[in-house]
């Protein structure tokens, strides 16, 4: 049984960007900035959007990106600094359950 308060402020981030290239140096960034304790990459992955008054559709790599919330700002700034899109897309889920080692692992990488 996890304490309580043991996973309230973990979260994951989940972002499309336009190219493995960039997914790879997003990740790079928030795994060396030390706020995401992982990246997961997955693509390609094709995506329907409303754009500019038209349905656009594209080629996309997602991450999802694990951290806790104390680490959200600085982990939005690096993406929205180095992300192409004009709106990146950044989305914040929070975690109801896991299990108790991957968040005490999560946890210790994110330590500075």
């Amino acid at each position: 049984m996890l304490r309580e308060g043991f996973i309230e402020d973990v979260i994951m981030i989940f972002s499309t960007v336009s190219s493995k290239g960039e997914a790879e140096k997003i990740a790079r960034a928030l795994i060396g900035k030390r706020v995401a304790a992982c990246v997961s990459m997955f693509g390609p992955i094709k995506s329907m959007y409303w754009w500019d008054g038209k349905i656009e559709e594209s080629e996309e790599y997602l991450l999802i990106i694990k951290t806790t919330r104390s680490k959200y700002g600085e982990l939005e700034g690096i993406i929205s600094k180095i992300h192409s899109y004009q709106v990146p897309e950044i989305l914040a889920i929070p975690i109801v359950s896991a299990l108790k080692e991957y968040i005490e692992w999560l946890r210790e990488e994110l330590e500075e």
